[in-house]
């Protein structure tokens, strides 16, 4: 109460020194009351001016203004002034220093302004506060309505200049306010306030939310003009925007430990949490200005701390495109989580607007936070940190064998658009490399790759370095760090694990190219192999692969490549020969067997048998060569036989060597070919593609390409199907010729020793006879009945053998006309090029000309 007097005095005291400065004679006891009045009406008045509270602001612009008038040391004297005011500070020191500021400086102007009306209309007037009429100190009974007001006006000391001398303008005001009453059933500030309870998703008292419509509404029942009514249900838009981005984050909250949220979405309802945070704090200050009453027409330009419902649109205005943007977030990501969410919300940074460019930024930096934190962990770690399955890189539980090719892969939806193809499937590839080398080679060093790479990319390898914006920043993490862990996982395979070196031992091996081993192998296994398949032992198999080792060159290879070389006997049928089971396999262990997987093994495998049988083909010939060459002195011995026998004799085994040239002409041919330009240049290619290998993707690349270079070009694709059939038709074909020449040449022997001993006298006949064994004295065999005989059994033993040869050749050049006129049309261009080797001489071609 005390406080309040002492305001009331100082008011007064300066109302009593602003009329005393007056020119006139000293104002009456009415005119001050009447100034006081006045004066306490406007500072009890809830105008405020229209400038931020700022007093060094309005010190400064005072000391400007007293400078540009050119009083200098009225400019300084304020200054010192201001410093001395402006220090004082504790109990009864002004608060407020830059309303009385402001007040001072509003006098200097009204005074400033007085003196120049005066000049300009040639007459002095009063400078202290004008005089005011009963209307305008509280009632509009004693308003003048005619010219003598002015002069009354003038009496008192005080001039009115108004442009409405009748006051017709505060008429029509008063009136027009009557006329709203009247219309508005509701009070603006009412409505006001049930408006800011809608946007906070509350019911007011008039507008509530109505499910048919799915908004809120102003209830018909309620008189307000149209106007109105629709100004209410725009601004009431921003609470059914805000109903649907709460409804959103409340349901997310709620089902969090479930999977289709994940991180990403908790990251997505945290951001915009925090937007609903500043929209709170902006509906608590419009709340407070809502308490204030909304002036009349004539007094707005004096109340400025209202709020209307127009001044409510003009604050909605950037809310509305906020929550207008979350919500339709809220409806595309409702179904998305993980990288797909974040892509999604990616899209509409794109805009031109600045705000919402600048707005959507924030919010994706938010939202992609958890996804860049397990980009840098399986960038830097190999760590696949993902519960929720929301990152694009997903990790399947498998063997060693087959971590680096199924046990991780992408998904091509959860890649976000800010990611490249090529960025996730480098990201891919690096953590990847990193997983192989701690699973499968049990190596370490990829650590210290990971630092020097985070320190090339200028990056740390703490978890949070990297966000939203950076992608740059991250595709350089991920290439320095990819680089550098290639690199050690391509040396830890060359170096620790030797991939070279088993490489080349599976091309001797496997693929045959060791040939000492090879041909020393067949010769000690060729018995044993000759056996039906289950009678054969895989270990006395065994036993004779350690022995084709030791005797051959292969001896002085690594003891760990010999070790891995084992016998295999395949699954055999009834009828099986050894010769039909019989492989040799090379134990890829981890991590080489990622390389050498089992399936990589079975076409290896395949590969093996061909040449196996291919070889095997060139050995029964080379017997059969054998066999064949000492037919001179064969012939010799059937000196005592008629003539016409030993001319038969001669032309068939004339007829076998020429067959016997043919067919060792295709294998010969064959075999160059597919020994050298098949699996020598293929592996000085894949050679070649090892030394610019870059990563372990690479390596498999080049081998595969490799192996199927050799399958292609070795007539085993798919597309030489039918050249494959014919050509093992043909090994069968040459390999029953073996069997015929050792069944002629069995003949022959045995006929020879007939022979032999139809010249020896009849003792040494009976000592001869029981020599002979129990096969030559089976019912059919040949018996000693005479030289006519003998020779009888001779000519007819050739001619069927005749027959047969000439069997087997007319089938032989059946077959070999089809292969050689299959090659031309073969898609792969080498396979040309053994056409021209088995036809140099265009003897085929002319043999068989096309049609």
């Amino acid at each position: 109460m005390e406080e309040e007097q002492r305001v009331t005095d100082l008011i007064k005291e300066l109302v009593l020194r602003l009329l005393s400065q007056s020119p006139q004679s000293p104002s009456s006891s009415i005119d001050t009351q009447k100034s006081l009045r006045y004066a306490i009406r406007i500072l009890s008045s809830r105008m405020t001016p229209s400038i931020a509270p700022d007093s060094a602001a309005i010190a400064e612009s005072i000391k400007r203004q007293l400078a540009t008038q050119g009083k200098s040391s009225q400019a300084l004297a304020f200054a010192d002034l201001y410093t001395k005011f402006a220090s004082k500070d504790g109990p009864g020191s002004i608060q407020n220093k830059w309303a009385v500021l402001y007040l001072l400086k509003v006098i200097s102007e009204d005074r400033k302004n007085r003196s120049d009306s005066r000049v300009s209309s040639g007459f002095s007037a009063p400078v202290g506060l004008p005089a005011f009429s009963d209307a305008e100190l509280g009632g509009y009974s004693g308003i003048s309505r005619n010219r003598g007001t002015l002069e009354k006006g003038w009496k008192n000391g005080v001039i009115l200049v108004s442009k409405d001398p009748e006051n017709l303008r505060e008429i029509a005001f008063r009136e027009f306010a009557n006329l709203g009453k009247e219309e508005n059933g509701v009070s603006e500030e009412v409505l006001v306030r049930d408006v800011l309870y809608a946007c906070q998703g509350i019911d007011g008292k008039y507008v509530k939310f109505d499910k048919s419509v799915d908004g809120y509404v102003l209830k018909d029942s309620i008189k307000v003009p149209r106007a109105t009514r629709i100004t209410v249900q725009k601004l009431c838009e921003l609470g059914w925007l805000f109903r649907k981005v709460k409804g959103y984050i409340s349901e997310s909250m709620d089902r969090f430990p479930a999977e289709d949220v994940g991180t990403v979405g908790q990251a997505f309802c945290a951001a915009l949490q925090d937007e609903l945070s500043h929209y709170y704090k902006l509906l608590a200050v419009l709340e407070a200005q809502s308490m204030n009453r909304i002036p009349l027409v004539s007094e707005t330009a004096s109340s400025g701390n209202y709020l209307s419902l127009r001044r409510l649109s003009v604050w909605f205005a950037e809310p509305v495109v906020k929550m207008r943007l979350m919500a339709v977030l809220v409806d595309k990501c409702r179904v998305l989580r993980g990288g797909a969410m974040a892509g999604a919300i990616h899209l509409h940074v794109q805009h031109g607007d600045p705000l919402v460019h600048e707005f959507m930024r924030q919010l994706l930096r938010r939202v992609c936070s958890p996804l860049f934190e397990m980009v840098t962990s399986w960038v830097l770690e190999g760590e696949l940190e993902d519960i929720f399955a929301e990152f694009f890189v997903l990790g399947h539980p498998v063997k060693a064998e087959s971590l680096w090719r199924e046990g991780y892969r992408l998904h091509a939806g959860m890649i976000p658009c800010f990611i490249s193809q090529s960025l996730a499937q480098r990201i891919l590839r690096t953590g990847k490399s990193i997983n192989f080398l701690r699973v499968c080679c049990e190596d370490r060093g990829w650590a210290d790759a990971t630092t020097e790479a985070a320190a090339a990319a200028g990056t740390t390898t703490r978890r949070g370095g990297l966000g939203y914006g950076e992608t740059d920043a991250l595709e350089s993490l991920v290439i320095e760090a990819a680089k550098r862990i290639d690199k050690h996982l391509l040396d830890v395979m060359y170096k620790q694990y030797k991939f070279k070196e088993h490489c080349l031992a599976i091309k001797r091996y496997l693929l045959l190219g060791q040939g000492d081993f090879v041909q020393y192998l067949m010769d000690i296994v060729g018995p044993e192999l000759s056996e039906p398949a289950n009678t054969i032992s895989s270990f006395k198999l065994a036993g004779l692969l350690e022995s084709a080792i030791r005797s051959s060159n292969a001896q002085y290879d690594d003891h760990d490549v010999l070790d891995r070389l084992r016998v295999k006997m395949m699954p055999h049928g009834t009828g099986d020969r050894g010769w039909d089971v019989f492989s040799l396999e090379y134990d890829a262990r981890v991590p080489l067997n990622t390389v050498f997987t089992e399936l990589v093994m079975a076409r290896y495998l395949r590969i093996f048998n061909f040449l196996w049988k291919l070889r095997r083909v060139e050995h029964a010939l080379i017997g059969a060569w054998k066999t064949m060459k000492p037919n001179c002195i064969t012939s010799n011995s059937f000196i005592k036989l008629q003539n016409a026998v030993k001319l038969q004799l001669l032309s068939t085994l004339r007829r076998y060597q020429v067959l016997w040239d043919e067919m060792n002409h295709f294998v010969t041919n064959l075999q160059y070919y597919i020994m050298f330009e098949v699996l020598e240049v293929s592996w000085s290619n894949f050679s070649n593609e090892m030394e610019v290998a870059k990563d372990l993707d690479d390596l498999l690349a080049a081998h595969d390409k490799y192996l199927n270079s050799i399958v292609e070009k070795s007539l085993l694709g798919e597309r030489s199907q039918n050249l494959y059939k014919t050509l093992f038709v043909l090994f069968d074909l040459i390999l029953r010729f073996r069997t015929h020449v050792d069944r002629l040449y069995e003949g022959i022997h045995e006929l020879q020793s007939r022979t032999m001993e139809s010249l020896l006298p009849s003792r040494d006949k009976a000592k001869s006879r029981r020599q002979l064994n129990d096969k030559t004295a089976e019912p059919g065999a040949w018996i000693s009945d005479g030289r006519k005989a003998l020779t009888q059994r001779a000519g007819e033993f050739l001619r069927n053998m005749g027959q047969d040869l000439d069997m087997i050749a007319k089938e032989y050049s059946s077959l070999l006309e089809g292969f050689i006129s299959q090659l031309p049309v073969q898609q792969h261009i080498d396979l040309k090029f053994l056409m021209f080797r088995l036809d140099f001489t265009e003897f085929y071609s002319q043999l068989h000309p096309k049609k």
